[in-house]
């Protein structure tokens, strides 16, 4: 993949989270490593919506949180994606945002139930940083940040959002819409009343393991792709 490409996916990514209602007016974003060079990564500006993402104002940071290219400002949380990268090699790509469900389930305290197939998505667990609500712009924050991320995919920011990461961006893009998919399933059931019991753990892992595949994450990634396009 050429710079380019990370960047047109990085684009197109941000058309599917809009699309998918994980925007927040301007305060999510999502980044993406340079291909070829694991110490910077491209990330949407600050200021502007998931949706506005253009070849011309996206910036490049590197694992200080600086800003190395691009006229765009960078956003204020940059610490979220610097910590997990540096924590985390295998991760090429991170989102924050703040979908609805996802923010009341992590204000509940209590963990992702196993209750629908998104759900089984993340049967490995979902992390939870519970330090404070404010936003993530410190490096000691966003290394907290990291920690409760530990080896799993996604965390819970209590009261406050969501960090999804991913091996592709496309994973990254996919897990993030599972994830607010899985919560908002949790809360319709969890409020309808008392729950049948959940699936033996075998069961959960064996659709845990179909759908991490990453022809999973490309074909829907790519039909998400198209029908953005189609709405835009």
């Amino acid at each position: 993949m050429t710079p380019d490409d990370a960047k047109q996916k990085l684009i197109t990514a941000g058309l599917i989270l809009e699309g998918a209602g994980q925007g927040d007016m301007t305060r999510g974003h999502v980044s993406v490593r340079v291909p070829g060079d694991p110490s910077r990564f491209y990330m949407k500006p600050h200021s502007f919506g998931f949706d506005e993402i253009t070849m011309d104002n996206i910036v490049t940071c590197d694992m200080d949180g600086k800003k190395v290219e691009g006229w765009a400002p960078r956003h204020s949380e940059i610490f979220i994606h610097t910590e997990i990268y540096k924590a985390r090699p295998d991760i090429t790509s991170i989102i924050h945002s703040h979908p609805d469900h996802a923010v009341a389930v992590s204000a509940t305290g209590r963990p992702l139930r196993m209750l629908s197939q998104p759900s089984a998505a993340f049967a490995d667990g979902v992390g939870y940083y519970k330090d404070t609500i404010d936003l993530i712009r410190r490096e000691d924050q966003g290394a907290g940040v990291a920690k409760a991320f530990g080896t799993h995919k996604a965390a819970f920011l209590k009261n406050h959002g969501v960090v999804v990461g991913g091996v592709t961006l496309e994973e990254a893009v996919i897990l993030t819409i599972m994830l607010e998919n899985a919560c908002r399933i949790q809360i319709l059931a969890e409020s309808a009343g008392d729950l049948a019991p959940e699936f033996p753990r075998e069961d959960i892992l064996e659709l845990y393991n179909k759908l991490s595949r990453p022809e999973q994450h490309t074909v829907n990634f790519n039909y998400l792709a198209r029908r953005a396009r189609r709405q835009k």
